[in-house]
């Protein structure tokens, strides 16, 4: 991977040979696991500004009806989150110059609060051909991570690394959009959900702004600091300011109207010496509100015609006649990869993050192909077409608690790399984990044609399939039949799609090692064990946030530079020493981080949630507020004060607090720093199948903890205090 400073610039045709399409990467970590940024994405003409509104791409905006871009969201990385951007760089219209990589901060944070903040660009292959870190991050709000452009027919990308105090408005304002922050009016936004609302304000179907007339002397959005770009940047600089103030010198009023393709006809300049019209108003200034839309859950099902409860609906999809996994596989792949291909935006959003390009969709199953004496036959095959090209995949497919097998894995990569298909796609109940592979696959490096070796497990095709029937929406009535269709057989019992279910050969020996104070440190089934833990986690995180329609990824604390393995070499040291396995879950718009921490000593898991004090009032009156919120929480809810300095504050049960609320004040003058609440429940020991298994017993004490407490809690201004740190009591 070529890693680039500041300035530099490189050409992406000299890295790979696939860089047609790239997937751009956004990553940063924080030491309390709570540092977000959203990305977002401008299209520039020759003159350094966007043509209209409809090239600024960010939460409210993810995709271009041509598939140029796509923001695929945020994806789990080790030491914190990621958020990916699709480029298809031969699709976008060729008057586009620059492709603006940025992101910004909600309610203008600091980006000098996170850690490890970088950017990676990896090909249609999956390799990665280049990264670029920003190491001197401080009051900063935006950043421009960097630029693709256009110089001689060929794409460059130029690490830029400026940043912004004055967050997305004035980044945005720089490229020819005029925001208001909505996060910046004095909390005055919707605190329900922690983020913004755009505001449509021009009665047209897409969000409409005022065309911006840049200043004549300025320089426009470049770096003119000392160790700004150089080589081919100055020639852009230059053509930057000429455009500028040849626009400031011919600046007329922006119409209304716009013409095919998105341009603005200029309209007629008054006549020379005319007084303006005193009768007409002054037009309102339309600025885009920053703030992300509305979710609308859908309606309540229709009363049933049946007769009574014994009657079940037909299904396009049944599953309850499947009797042998060879059936469920087969079923569950036709099915699947029949739903992509007639629901345009499922389909992209399950095969953008593979590299493939936006185009027409074909699927195919038991395709029988030549491979020596004996030819193979994968259980899927998925086309797209654009442009007279064809990306191909070829899909393996697991049902239950089978696991892939390498050596079949391995055939079909060679088979694509022969036949000069593009990826392989694995699909199974396990969930991947970075540093672990599912699979062990050679690759021969005296092939020219490279193939991509990616994972999908089955909770994440539900969790998408979530998102856009009940909080995203799909354009078309029966796309979203389908896709409800869908969601009805993943979750139906008899389909083999229930995703991580099995905690592994190593959870009974481990789980009776620590019963048995046999368990010593180092023994590498303890390893295992934190790794199905870890992948556990993710699936309820998944789960989670299809129901919500929010982002909810598990916080990964771990020192700066260290590996997965190492991390969990840790882990997997505590566990055997305290019988302990912990997480954190970060939910969007909950008031803290969400803790989970399993005592297999004594089969009790407990959930947890930190929330800082209130920055005004009396430590009475905060105490009372709260106990008005967890009205409905439970009886046994454990309530402890945080004191300053990490004293031990006054705790106890919610049953015992109601009454007497006062009991949770300090005796002394120590200062309330905030509140934890905890929820202990019994938890099962077996590996998953039972209904009173472990995996289960995790699902169903998050989703208690969540719904009866953390959805109750009232999000307070953010402030600087240490993170959560659950604790099980012995």
């Amino acid at each position: 991977m070529h890693e680039m400073v500041k300035g530099a610039n490189v050409g992406l045709a000299a890295l790979s040979e696939n860089a047609d399409s790239v997937i751009v990467s956004l990553s940063w970590s924080s030491p309390s696991g709570e540092g977000d940024a959203d990305v977002s994405v401008l299209l520039l003409g020759a003159d350094g500004k966007v043509r209209g509104n409809a090239d600024f791409f960010y939460y409210n905006n993810p995709a271009a009806t041509d598939g140029s871009v796509q923001l695929l969201g945020a994806a789990v990385t080790e030491n914190g989150s990621e958020d990916r951007i699709r480029l298809d760089l031969a699709a976008l219209p060729q008057d586009i110059d620059r492709v603006i990589i940025a992101a910004s901060r909600y309610r203008r944070a600091h980006f000098g609060e996170l850690e490890n903040i970088r950017l990676v660009v990896t090909d249609a292959s999956g390799e990665a051909m280049l990264g670029f870190s920003i190491a001197d991050a401080g009051t900063e709000s935006a950043f421009v991570f960097g630029e693709v452009y256009r110089r001689a027919e060929a794409w460059k990308f130029r690490a830029i690394g400026q940043g912004y105090d004055s967050g997305l408005a004035g980044l945005a304002t720089d490229y020819g959009i005029e925001i208001d922050e909505d996060d910046d009016q004095d909390g005055e936004q919707d605190e329900s959900s922690g983020f913004h609302e755009v505001v449509v304000d021009d009665g047209t179907a897409g969000p409409a702004i005022e065309r911006v007339v840049p200043d004549a002397d300025a320089a426009g959005p470049l770096d003119t600091r000392p160790g700004a770009p150089t080589d081919d940047r100055a020639h852009d600089q230059a053509d930057d300011r000429a455009v500028a103030r040849a626009a400031a010198l011919a600046a007329v009023p922006a119409p209304r109207a716009t013409e095919p393709g998105g341009s603005e006809p200029p309209a007629a300049a008054p006549a020379p010496g005319a007084a303006p019209d005193a009768d007409a108003a002054p037009a309102p200034a339309r600025r885009l509100r920053t703030a992300k839309k509305k979710v609308t859950l859908p309606k309540a099902p229709k009363p049933s015609l049946a007769d009574n409860d014994t009657w079940r609906g037909a299904r396009l999809f049944p599953a309850s006649s499947l009797k042998s996994d060879r059936e469920r596989e087969m079923r569950a792949t036709s099915v699947l990869l029949a739903v992509m291909s007639q629901v345009p935006e499922f389909g992209r959003r399950l095969t953008a993050a593979f590299g493939a390009p936006s185009g027409r969709m074909e699927a195919f199953t038991e395709v029988t192909l030549p491979h020596g004496d004996s030819p193979k036959r994968p259980d899927g095959v998925i086309r797209v077409e654009r442009a007279g090209k064809l990306w191909t995949a070829l899909v393996e497919t697991k049902t239950n608690g089978n696991s892939l097998k390498s050596e079949q894995i391995q055939d079909y990569v060679n088979i694509a790399a022969h036949r000069g298909y593009e990826a392989v796609i694995t699909l199974s109940n396990d969930v991947a984990l970075e540093g672990s592979s599912l699979v062990e696959v050679k690759t021969d490096g005296r092939r020219k044609h490279k193939v991509a070796l990616w994972h999908l497990s089955w909770a994440e095709v539900t969790h998408q399939a979530q998102l856009l029937i009940r909080h995203e929406g799909v354009r078309n009535e029966a796309h979203a039949w389908l896709l409800q269709e869908l969601l009805h057989y993943l979750q139906h019992d008899n389909s083999g799609c229930h995703g991580f279910q099995n905690m592994g050969p190593a959870w009974v020996p481990v789980r009776n090692g620590i019963d048995e104070e046999t368990l010593t440190p180092g023994d590498p089934r303890s390893v295992q064990v934190v790794e199905s833990w870890e992948r556990l986690i993710r699936q309820v995180c998944l789960r989670l946030g299809g129901e919500l329609g929010t982002k909810v990824v598990p916080v990964q604390r771990a020192r700066r530079g260290t590996d997965p393995v190492s991390r969990r070499a840790e882990l997997a040291h505590r566990l055997c020493v305290d019988g302990q396995l912990s997480a954190e879950i970060r939910v969007e718009g909950a008031p803290g981080i969400l803790g989970v921490v399993a005592d297999l000593r004594v089969g009790r898991l407990r959930t947890s949630i930190e929330i800082a004090a209130p920055e005004q009032g009396y430590p009475l009156s905060w105490v009372k507020r709260l106990m008005r919120q967890l009205a409905e929480a439970p009886a046994d809810l454990h309530v402890q004060t945080l004191l300053e300095g990490d004293a031990v504050g006054p705790r106890g049960t919610l049953e015992k607090l109601r009454p007497e609320p006062g009991d949770l004040l300090p005796k002394g003058s120590e200062k309330i720093t905030g509140f934890r609440l905890s929820l202990a429940k019994s938890v099962g020991g077996a590996r998953g199948n039972a209904e009173t298994g472990f995996i289960r017993g995790v699902d169903a004490a998050v989703d208690l903890f969540h719904s009866r407490v953390v959805t109750r809690l009232e999000r307070p201004r953010p402030v600087q205090r240490r993170a959560a740190t659950p604790e099980v009591a012995g």
